[in-house]
């Protein structure tokens, strides 16, 4: 689901920095006892998408910060 939020504009992310969005995704939908199949989880994975690319590149921070917007999400 991550590699649907990636755009052609902007930088291509590295299957390394695919792999840490994905581990923090699939975390967070655990912890959060979110279904991958939902409106929830897609804008979960976009707001970790737009984290990375902000530069938020720890696994852990994704986490903390994504959860935290989940109320804005």
């Amino acid at each position: 689901m991550i590699r649907k939020y990636l755009t052609s504009h902007e930088h291509p992310l590295q299957s390394a920095d695919l792999d840490i969005c994905q581990r923090a995704f699939d975390a967070l939908l655990i912890e959060l006892d979110i279904a991958k199949d939902t409106e929830e989880a897609e804008r979960v994975a976009a707001v970790i998408i737009e984290l990375y690319q902000q530069g938020v590149h720890d696994e852990h921070q994704l986490l903390v910060l994504a959860g935290g917007a989940r109320g804005k999400i």
